[in-house]
């Protein structure tokens, strides 16, 4: 291929004129041009021609500098436009040094009005105790930057969108403009859904209810959700503003486990109540992590328990009587006492069912779970018949929905059709955040409190506390 403009040394140049870079020593004088080579030298031998030595004093590899014509003015090779040029160093720079970088003053810093801590600023904001100055170097939460801020820059800050929906979350303040999700990113939600499920404020943004419910979750049907739903119910009831107690009545004691209290072979419980007869208060334990939340724990024990009442007198009301002097006593300040029965229609479950006005029944939206529902309510009938006239289903909760199967849709309208307003509005969706919150002995609410789980629970919660605080609930008005 021959080079345009471009002569290798000892070689004619592809035009008739002086090749604007040329090698030193070559010999630049015209030639005529020649469109292709000579027949008897094959276009091979072009690189073979021997090459010039490189002028005294290069550096091995470098390419000389280009050789002026007559008459026209040297060009440096970094203004020209050639592929690979190299640029000309300035005069008086020692080779391998940069020239000296061009002198720019520096602009005069602006004086801020007035002093501006925007730590304590943001602690202000978001009702949290000021921890004074910021951390030692490497120390936890030394995440300022030292630099000058202007009164501006604070103020960008502190009205971001982020920050709005946190003070709004933790203040139960209405949002708008862009804090209401304009501009906003996914990990603010989350963190601002998050503030307003754990409530680190504490204020009572549930209604409470006009006088104490107590709430029976049941189900014979194994796997729906009776314990996950207890747990994370009374945990949401709880870090809104109710003083909530739990009553483990399975002998898996899984519901003790989800509230991190003790519950292992020897621990006094449920069974030592219904058995011996000891008192509620000498059993019961602070849930972990959870204030105004309390447990009853159930150990194994209980699991010969229903063989043990079977000869015991009045062996149906024997809880109802432990929570009546509990709650005539110790526990007069609870809201809530939620009752989480085993997957049977034992004499726990009757227990449970006579000491109590209100059953929550959770439906998981698979079709076995409305197969046997049939038999759960034609035993409330029973009880309600003989034991407990007060007794009614008040809520129906749809659990482990999976939006992806059309056969959740179909039993979510077949529940919906049958049983009217006592479904709730919230439907409980599968979640993994949901099954992983008992490994670490809580629940999702404050597991991960921003999880759909958690929010989904939160709803559930706010749900039946607006309708138990409702003036039209009355007692015995929703269908059986």
């Amino acid at each position: 291929m021959s080079g345009v403009g471009l002569g290798w040394p000892g070689t004619p140049a592809a035009s008739g004129r002086r090749s604007l870079l040329g090698w030193p020593g070559e010999d630049t004088a015209p030639v005529e041009a020649s469109a292709e080579p000579p027949a008897d030298q094959p276009v091979e031998t072009l690189a073979e021609q021997p090459v010039e030595p490189a002028a005294a004093g290069a550096e091995p590899g470098a390419q000389p500098p280009a050789a002026p014509l007559d008459g026209e003015p040297v060009v440096p090779a970094a203004d020209l436009d050639v592929p690979g040029a190299v640029p000309v160093a300035d005069p008086g720079v020692e080779p391998g040094e940069q020239p000296p970088a061009e002198q720019v003053e520096p602009a005069e810093p602006t004086e801020l009005t007035e002093a501006v801590d925007l730590r304590a600023e943001l602690a202000r904001l978001l009702d949290a105790p000021d921890d004074g100055p910021p951390a030692a170097d490497g120390a936890p939460g030394d995440d300022l930057i030292d630099v000058d801020l202007t009164p501006e820059d604070v103020a960008a800050v502190i009205t971001s969108a982020p920050i709005a929906r946190a003070r709004a979350a933790q203040r139960d303040e209405p949002v708008s403009g862009e804090a209401a999700g304009g501009g906003d990113t996914p990990i603010g939600e989350i963190a601002a859904a998050a503030v307003r499920a754990l409530n680190p404020g504490g204020r009572f943004d549930f209604p409470r209810p006009p006088r104490r419910r107590i709430l029976t979750v049941a189900n014979q049907k194994g796997g729906v959700g009776k314990t996950t739903t207890t747990v994370n119910l009374a945990a949401a009831l709880a870090l809104h503003g109710s003083k909530v107690l739990v009553l483990d009545l399975d002998p898996q004691g899984n519901a003790s486990t989800g509230l991190g209290v003790e519950h292992h072979s020897g621990v006094a419980g449920v069974y030592d109540v219904l058995i011996d007869g000891l008192p509620i208060a000498d059993v019961v334990q602070q849930a972990q992590g959870v204030p105004n939340l309390w447990c009853v724990p159930a150990t194994i024990d209980l699991a010969g328990a229903e063989i043990e009442l079977v000869s015991v007198v009045a062996r149906e009301s024997r809880l109802k009587r432990a929570i009546d002097a509990f709650l005539d006593g110790p526990g007069a300040e609870l809201d809530y006492v939620l009752v989480d029965c085993p997957p049977s229609l034992g004499l726990l479950t009757v227990n449970a069912m006579v000491a109590t006005e209100e059953l929550l029944i959770p439906i998981q939206c698979e079709y076995y779970a409305l197969e046997g529902l049939g038999q759960l309510l034609k035993n409330v009938e029973l009880v309600r018949g003989h034991l407990n006239p007060a007794l009614h289903v008040s809520t129906i909760l749809l659990t482990m929905y999976d939006a992806r199967t059309k056969l959740a849709d179909q039993v979510r309208e077949e529940v919906r059709s049958h049983f009217g307003d006592t479904v709730l509005a919230t439907t409980i969706p599968r979640s993994v955040r949901v099954s992983e919150a008992p490994g670490y002995g809580q629940s999702v609410v404050t597991y991960d409190p921003g999880s759909r789980g958690s929010l989904a629970y939160l709803d559930a919660a706010r749900e039946i506390a607006e309708r138990g605080a409702a003036p039209t609930a009355q007692e015995g008005d929703a269908p059986t």
